[in-house]
């Protein structure tokens, strides 16, 4: 006999098997002899409280063993036939594999072009740009083979449950190495160390089936047909390839923007969020969520935090926290100032670290005369903050820093804690070099994130800037029933970069449902 029990326990019984064994027993009310094996498939730590406590959902099998012990749901994906139809796949980051493994359900042949090189192989171009501050337009740790996803914490959490199979997406990835833990948890995460690992798993299930994967390949244009529609797209090598688009290229492919607009396609300045990473030691953070002088002890992972505020009519909140993880540099050109975050599975790192941004939508930058250049304005205002900081760090990825008892007070620091950036940080005046409005609400959004969990404003944590590539600064607008665009037929915009998207998981979900439109338009459906 089996069956699923809802546990919540202490985090050592949580995390010790035998402790375990024994607590499921007593709330069966069996002795423990009769308990043949048991599995974990739902855990949450809540730490409201003074004292920690997990949450668990555990199978047991009572008086038999099991015959099947694994979570995973595997997608069944087949050789394609000779004759499929094909579908050109813009970017090879989440939304743009799994746009291309929904083509292969139904029988679609993807063609997926990367403007990046192998996720291997990007790693040289990464380590370039702080060991020499060289930034490869085309391969950085926003473009190449995973997108931005693939050197971040692989966060899998996400609200935008109503768009398609959360549960679909989790048990792909797990089909392809990630570790089964992302089926359990409440706030899942892969891990920067193993996600390479499960995108090029991904990458040989494309190309095993038929579908390609194309590298250092930039497209530069579309195609269209007599009536207007696109019908494929053109590279930076002179190479065509014919289909319908679906355009997946992240939030940082500035050129591609401007190519839409150069090709007649319409774009909407669309509302997005700016600051600075904001890092701790994760020993101080530990103490905090978890109510103790001891921190998080030996049964707990490192802590996490989710802050949310107003001030003055718009959101101050917490964004990408990384914790036991490193700052990273995410510029994407010259001129570029960016950093992000990301975590190794085991998120073991002495420091912990997130985006802490304010909310600015399009009526609170100004427009301009010009159509195009009003439409680009939220893009624009990217580029002067990303300049600025990297203006100040004398050309250099060796970033901006404040202490960030400093920024709320509107003074300079002397020193500086260690950090984990790796091209290294100098003391500056960040509250200076963001914009006026941006600075403000978030030192008021410091003060009341401390109120509400007081040490968290410490002269132990550093303000890193600066933190711009939050989502995407344009929509492209698409067709609700036919996920095209709402003018140009043929060109399906999915994932962060068109603006549907926030996340893994979530841009996964719309490169799934965008797949299944472009099928049905082929004429082949699930």
């Amino acid at each position: 006999m089996t069956e699923i029990i809802d546990l919540r326990t202490d985090p050592r019984t949580a995390a010790e098997p035998g402790r375990l064994l024994r607590a499921v027993a007593e709330t069966l009310r069996v002795p423990t002899s009769r308990v043949r094996h048991l599995r974990v498939v739902r855990r949450s730590i809540d730490a409201r409280q003074r004292r920690v406590m997990v949450n668990l959902g555990v199978k047991v099998w009572l008086d038999e063993e099991p015959t099947e012990d694994s979570l995973i749901t595997p997608v069944e994906y087949h050789r394609l036939p000779e004759d499929a139809p094909e579908a050109i796949v813009v970017g090879a980051g989440p939304a743009g594999l799994f746009a291309a493994l929904r083509l292969i359900e139904l029988g679609v042949r993807p063609i997926v072009l990367e403007r990046g090189k192998d996720v291997d192989a990007r790693k040289r171009d990464m380590a370039a740009i702080s060991r020499d501050n060289i930034v490869d337009p085309d391969s950085n740790y926003c473009f190449g083979e995973g997108g931005a996803g693939a050197y971040s914490d692989g966060k899998l959490y996400t609200r935008s449950k109503k768009r398609g199979s959360v549960d679909k997406i989790l048990n792909v990835l797990a089909q392809h190495g990630a570790s089964e833990d992302i089926l359990i948890d409440a706030h899942p995460h892969i891990g920067t160390d193993r996600l390479p690992q499960v995108i090029k798993a991904i990458r040989n299930t494309i190309i095993g089936c038929g579908g390609e994967v194309k590298f250092s390949t930039r497209v530069d244009g579309l195609v269209f047909d007599s009536e207007g529609e696109v019908n494929g797209v053109t590279t930076v090598a002179g190479e065509t390839y014919n289909g319908p688009v679906i355009l997946a290229t992240g939030h940082s492919a500035r050129d591609i923007y401007t190519m839409l607009l150069d090709s007649g396609v319409e774009l909407q300045p669309k509302g997005l969020a700016i600051g600075v990473r904001l890092e701790h030691p994760q020993e101080l953070i530990d103490r905090l969520r978890y109510h103790s002088p001891e921190g998080r002890g030996r049964w707990l992972p490192a802590a996490e935090y989710t802050m949310l505020t107003r001030v003055d009519g718009r959101a101050v909140y917490s964004f990408c926290m990384c914790p036991g993880g490193y700052i990273i540099p995410a510029a994407s050109g010259e001129g570029q100032l960016v950093v992000n975050g990301m975590s190794p599975s085991h998120r073991n790192g002495p420091r912990a670290n997130s985006g802490m941004v304010v909310e600015i939508l399009p009526e609170d930058v100004a427009g301009n005369d010009d159509e195009r250049e009003n439409t680009l304005r939220m893009m624009r205002l990217q580029e002067r903050i990303e300049r600025a900081f990297w203006e100040e760090a004398g050309h250099t990825q060796n970033a901006p820093a404040q202490r960030m008892t400093d920024f709320v007070n509107s003074r300079g620091s002397s020193t500086l804690p260690p950090t984990s950036y790796p091209p290294g940080i100098h003391p500056a005046r960040i509250d200076k070099l963001l914009p006026e409005g941006i600075a403000r609400r978030l030192q008021q959004g410091f003060r009341e994130f401390d109120r509400k969990n007081r040490g968290f404003l410490t002269a132990e944590a550093t303000l890193i800037g600066a933190e711009t590539r939050t989502s995407s600064p344009l929509r492209v607008p698409r067709d609700g029933e036919t996920l095209a665009h709402v003018s140009v037929g043929g060109l399906y915009p999915c994932g962060e970069g068109a603006g549907y998207a926030g996340g893994i998981v979530s841009a996964a979900i719309d490169g799934d449902n965008v797949a299944t439109a472009v099928a049905a338009k082929l004429g082949r459906k699930g």
